[in-house]
């Protein structure tokens, strides 16, 4: 009888160890990724690859560059194992307003600087917008200009945006994101959002399991950038979790002395803009 009891009760043991594994294997799976605008060196590459799948990778000069240090560097990336966030800095309502649509232009752009690079057709690039809040109808009708051209050329559009809700004049809050997504054509567009805020972001962290997209307050996204350096007092002074004294968020596998502060991404897939081949 005691043999029988310890048969039907290992079992058991084994009956919910497998259906919990059964659950666990049908959890979603997210991907963690870094960007920064500084190419981070070839000699860096195999220890960032140790915690990060994919990077951000600039086609044209980052915010506030004069030059784009990441330019003829898609094959060592690749070859280091990486997936892509492909990104094309776009213009400021300073420099759209008043100034006829420089969209189209813009977009036949980056679509030349990704097949300079190499990347294929279907690659999807991103459309940096800084700014936050609500966008004007200069800044709605640059991003939808660039993203016709873009997908003429051959490409998927996306934005990288703002998901953090600013509060309007006339009562209520708004995103970038959110704003976008909502308006014709928002919802052709991929969708990169950035909400540092804390909550809903857990800080300057390295998870096995990164934190979901959607989790960043916009369920369309399809990357959320979480963290970033340096941090921004204003969004995330409450969420300090990792961050070094000087305020920027650097990799775990990297030494303190290469200086490799990051944003740090979460992502559905292991290669965002399904850029490699």
């Amino acid at each position: 009888m005691k043999k029988i009891v310890a048969i039907l009760a290992l079992a058991l043991v084994v009956t919910f160890i497998t259906a919990r594994a059964h659950r666990n294997s049908r959890r979603p799976v997210t991907y963690l990724g870094f960007d920064r605008n500084e190419y981070p060196g070839d000699e860096n590459l195999r220890a960032l690859r140790q915690t990060f799948a994919f990077t951000g990778y600039w086609l044209n000069n980052p915010p506030g560059a004069t030059a784009n240090s990441w330019h003829g560097k898609r094959e060592a990336v690749q070859r280091a194992g990486f997936g892509f966030l492909v990104l094309f800095n776009g213009r400021s309502y300073a420099q759209l307003k008043g100034a006829p649509n420089p969209g189209s232009s813009d977009g036949d752009a980056a679509a030349r600087a990704a097949k300079a690079e190499g990347f294929h057709r279907g690659t999807v690039i991103f459309l940096d917008q800084e700014e936050g809040g609500r966008m004007l109808y200069e800044q709605k009708q640059y991003v939808f200009a660039w993203a016709d051209a873009v997908r003429r050329a051959g490409f998927r559009p996306g934005v990288y945006c703002s998901g953090i809700e600013i509060a309007e004049q006339g009562g209520g809050f708004i995103s970038t994101a959110r704003d976008l997504h909502g308006s014709p054509g928002g919802g052709d567009l991929v969708f990169w959002v950035a909400n540092d805020a804390c909550p809903p972001s857990p800080g300057c962290v390295f998870p096995k399991q990164p934190p979901r997209p959607e989790a960043s307050g916009a369920p369309f996204a399809e990357i959320w950038q979480f963290a970033q350096s340096p941090l921004r007092p204003q969004f995330a002074s409450g969420c300090k979790e990792g961050y070094k004294p000087d305020g920027n968020c650097y990799p775990p596998n990297a030494g303190a002395d290469l200086k490799l502060h990051l944003d740090v991404n979460s992502a559905r897939v292991a290669d965002p803009s399904h850029a490699r081949n």
